[in-house]
């Protein structure tokens, strides 16, 4: 029986059926217990499954992380909560260092999901607000991800448990209450790593990930209704690993490339799959690669100047007609 859901409704759909199904998975974060989390999302989670899997802890992201680790090591499955997912960087040494090269150096896998709310849109000011994707794609053994429909975030947290080590999940928190879509069913498993078309064009292809893909096909809708410019979308879903496939399928079919992130523009991802599109797609295109992204300044708190510092729909759209006519 289908029904509408939240993005955030959908996510927690996904948690509990993976503590139902595993008896090796639990949560572990701040707050998640008694209070239900900063966004309310394991609210009952405590009741439901209990202590021993509803682990609330001090206000230690370095600590939280690290007993996960261990805990992955001894043959258990933690998806560790970040309260907001800036705070990620106190965690650095022991995901960079440490999980992402234990496989590598002596095959011990590390079977940890990091999740946790990420990006703007809710102007939470720039401590809460961040896209932190760049800070970990130059590490080898970290795969990651970010989910941007309400059945994406169901079946790629499932993907992420199953892998066999670390997944940086990023949960956009702009689309946690703002986004419902109908459902029916149970998602399947989505491995990292595979793209998922959006929508079919012929003329521009859109490169996208996380909510930017919603503000991309408002731009995309507009540009066919108002110039009869036919854009076709591709929604990444994994920044690491990248369906390379996928993207130079758009770029052959179309000339021509928008890539388009929530992140900073410089050293953000689009740089490195721009630099893969000009390496080994460079007789297909029929114009320069294009890149829209955030602004190079911490995301402002102020409502106005947060929405200044992001890409929206007229911006992305300027740039659609700009590279259409190219």
């Amino acid at each position: 029986m289908a029904e509408t859901i939240t993005y955030l409704e959908s996510l927690q759909r996904a948690l509990r059926q993976v503590l139902k199904e595993d008896p090796k998975a639990f949560l572990i974060g701040e707050d998640i217990g008694a209070y239900g989390g900063a966004f309310k999302l394991t609210d009952g989670f405590l009741k439901e499954f209990g202590e021993d899997r509803i682990i609330d802890t001090p206000i230690v992201e370095t600590g939280l992380v690290g007993a996960a680790i261990g805990a992955s090591m001894a043959g258990l499955k933690p998806i560790v909560e970040m309260q907001f997912i800036d705070f990620i960087s106190c965690t650095f040494n022991q995901l960079t260092n440490f999980a992402a090269t234990c496989h590598f150096r002596w095959g011990q896998n590390v079977p940890i999901v990091v999740r946790g709310p990420s990006g703007g849109g809710v102007h939470a000011g720039p401590f809460h607000s961040q896209m932190v994707e760049s800070f970990f794609l130059n590490t080898p053994g970290i795969k990651i991800v970010v989910p941007a429909t309400v059945t994406d975030v169901h079946g790629m947290l499932l993907g992420a448990v199953k892998d066999p080590n670390p997944v940086l999940f990023l949960e956009q928190k702009g689309l946690y209450r703002t986004l419902k879509e109908e459902v029916s069913g149970t998602p399947e498993a989505i491995p990292p790593g595979v793209a998922r078309l959006h929508r079919e064009g012929d003329q521009v292809s859109i490169i996208t990930w996380g909510a930017m893909l919603h503000r991309c096909a408002s731009a995309a809708k507009r540009a066919e209704e108002e110039d009869g410019i036919s854009c076709e979308i591709l929604d990444l879903r994994s920044l690491c690993p990248l369906d390379l496939d996928a993207i130079y399928s758009t770029v052959r079919k179309t000339g021509k490339v928008l890539v388009i992130h929530e992140d900073n523009l410089t050293g953000g991802a689009g740089a490195e799959i721009s630099a893969r599109i000009v390496e080994h797609c460079f007789e297909d295109l029929d114009a320069p690669v294009r890149r829209v992204a955030a602004l190079d300044v911490p995301i402002p708190l102020a409502a106005v100047l947060e929405d200044a510092s992001l890409p929206d729909e007229n911006r992305i759209l300027d740039e659609i007609r700009d590279l259409a006519r190219w």
